[in-house]
């Protein structure tokens, strides 16, 4: 379906065919009709889907610009996520008077105020710092909300947002509709879901597929004293538009940037300890492409929209398959071509085979190739020869890559 077969707003469809954007995505054709029509509503949808625009069109059509009020409330669980929001609805509703706007800890509260007291139709907000303004100050009034949304529900219930979440969603006690958009659907959801959702319209959409089909999922074996060295050879020989890799812990990621310092231009690192402008700064250097590998901890694993990213790389192995999911999913978006490649050693050799299992990923290994059906336990032991085979033959359905051998360098674990 075409966005110019929808009944919106003329100023709409004039800034959606500016953004290029003509074909609704599966998710956004699904939820449009539930979403004008009032209905509450649980959708999960790959990440990449267009979730964003999912909600963000809807929403401005159905806000009335003459009422002064805030009208449509977004709970989010970053401050990247909240800012990504509003650019993306500023640019849908602009031209149809619509105004959003963040709030967010880490920046000034008496600034947002006074945007607050000027002029706002749709407040995106991370739960803390909104229960900071309706605790401690009167600049938000909620009554005139008709529609709350909790994107990234899963995440937020990762994070430990789920009282905040209680006591905002038990604060509207008037009439409204709402909305729960998440990638992964947890079983603590169910809860929330039987409190505050109102006969919901249900979409899962690729619930049987978990991983993003537009992705090439790659993988290579390698000791875990070898990986920086398989890691810049693998930089070096691919064609990388924009690359995010992760690790699992900042100290982790200061080690890694460093080494690649020394070997390539143009790199970037991204942590939750940054204060927030050198966050914001970063993040718009990356969209502006003027920094090509970025090394990130698992901050920006979730919501954020680098649509240029032609690489998601795992130096650390991530924590659990929601992880892998959600940090993959930064390629591959909206039905884009994309690459994800995690270096594997033997403490992961178990729980890879889980994944390949849990996500229905058809592997390209590069290199050697492990031999996962040994692998019993989450994780697997350190001695190789149990794990691992030599590749005489092709394993079915596996690409291959030959890697040059590898030198061991300083930097480990």
């Amino acid at each position: 379906m075409k966005f110019s077969e929808l009944d919106l707003k003329t100023e709409i469809l004039e800034a959606l065919a500016k953004m290029g954007y003509q074909d609704l995505t599966p998710i956004q054709e699904k939820t449009f009709s539930p979403i004008i029509s009032g209905r509450d509503l649980l959708a999960r949808a790959e990440t990449g889907s267009g979730k964003t625009a999912a909600c963000g069109i809807p929403l401005a059509q159905m806000i009335d610009p003459s009422l002064n009020a805030i009208q449509a409330l977004i709970l989010v669980p970053t401050r990247e996520l909240a800012l990504q929001y509003v650019e993306e609805i500023d640019r849908i509703g602009k031209l149809a008077g619509v105004v959003p706007f963040a709030i967010f800890g880490g920046f000034s509260m008496e600034i947002q105020k006074a945007k607050l007291r000027d002029r706002v139709h749709l407040l995106v907000a991370t739960p803390g710092r909104l229960i900071d303004f309706l605790y401690n100050t009167t600049e938000i009034d909620l009554s005139n909300v008709r529609t709350l949304v909790v994107d990234e529900a899963d995440e937020m219930l990762k994070m430990g947002f789920i009282e905040d979440i209680d006591f905002i969603m038990s604060s509207l006690i008037h009439e409204h509709q709402t909305l729960f958009f998440a990638a992964t659907m947890p079983n603590e959801i169910d809860r929330l879901i039987n409190d505050y959702l109102k006969e919901p319209v249900r979409i899962e959409l690729n619930k049987e597929q978990v991983a993003p089909q537009s992705l090439v999922h790659h993988f290579q074996y390698t000791e875990r004293r070898d990986r920086l060295n398989a890691l810049i050879q693998y930089l070096e020989r691919e064609k990388i538009s924009q690359a995010l890799i992760f690790c699992n812990s900042r100290h982790h990621g200061e080690k890694l940037t460093k080494e690649l310092e020394k070997r390539f231009k143009s790199i970037g690192y991204i942590h939750g300890g940054l204060e927030q402008s050198k966050r914001t700064s970063i993040f718009e250097r990356f969209r502006q492409k003027r920094i090509e590998l970025m090394v990130a901890t698992d901050l920006a694993g979730r919501g954020l929209d680098f649509s240029h990213v032609s690489h998601v790389i795992n130096y650390d192995y991530p924590f659990g398959v929601e992880s892998y999911t959600h940090r993959t999913g930064r390629t591959g978006r909206m039905g884009r071509s994309g690459i994800a490649m995690t270096f594997v050693t033997d403490q992961e050799l178990g729980v890879v085979k889980s994944l390949l299992k849990a996500n229905r990923i058809d592997p390209v290994w590069h290199g050697n190739i492990p031999n996962l059906r040994a692998a019993h336990t989450p994780f697997g032991k350190r001695d190789g020869k149990k794990f691992f085979k030599k590749r005489f033959q092709p394993a079915p359905k596996a690409k291959l890559y030959q890697v040059a051998e590898m030198i061991p360098t300083p930097l480990s674990s």
